[in-house]
């Protein structure tokens, strides 16, 4: 097979993943995914990916529908209650608890943000008609303060998640766990 042995790997490595035969002595030979390379160990001597189960972006295990749980668990994240509510009502999704939780919490968390913008509009209205000027200043620094570490939070967890880990958040993570089940 020298002649060939691109065209092999991928032959032969699309055999061992669906468990239809091994070339090696041992049973199947892992390959890097990204490069094709044969690898003995947890990672790829040519490019350095980790390879197979060893954890990364890949970890969690593919669902029914193909993603795996640390990607499913970042974009229940992405738009907030849309997707949080969207991966709660998906089948293969919404049986798995860590994906549940992620997409109450961020349904919760969308919520809390709502709430907060609220609050502060009602504020701003009543200290701009007291204190004008300084009032409307305050409001807007306060404004600005509560986005940045709304984003901030938000891309934590986005990233967080999408490593896999788990982030739970004070006061809305406990009630998104209880919600999970």
């Amino acid at each position: 097979m020298a002649i060939y042995p691109r065209y092999y790997r991928a032959v032969t490595k699309a055999f061992c993943y669906k468990g239809l035969g091994s070339y090696a002595p041992g049973g199947c030979m892992p390959f890097c995914v990204n490069c094709g390379t044969s690898v003995e160990g947890a990672f790829c001597p040519s490019c350095g990916k980790p390879v197979g189960g060893s954890g990364g972006a890949g970890s969690g295990g593919p669902a029914a529908g193909g993603m795996t749980d640390n990607v499913t668990g970042a974009l229940c994240y992405l738009l907030g209650a849309i997707t949080g509510i969207l991966f709660l009502v998906l089948e293969p999704y919404n049986r798995k608890r860590e994906i549940r939780f992620h997409a109450f919490q961020s349904i919760f968390l969308t919520a809390a943000w709502i709430a907060l913008w609220i609050v502060v509009g009602v504020v701003s209205m009543v200290v701009g008609t007291v204190v004008p000027v300084i009032g409307s200043m305050i409001i807007g620094l306060v404004s600005l303060v509560a986005w940045v570490g709304f984003v901030l939070v938000w891309v934590i967890l986005l990233v967080k998640t999408f490593n896999g880990g788990k982030w739970v958040l004070p006061v809305i993570g406990p009630m998104a766990e209880k919600q999970a089940g």
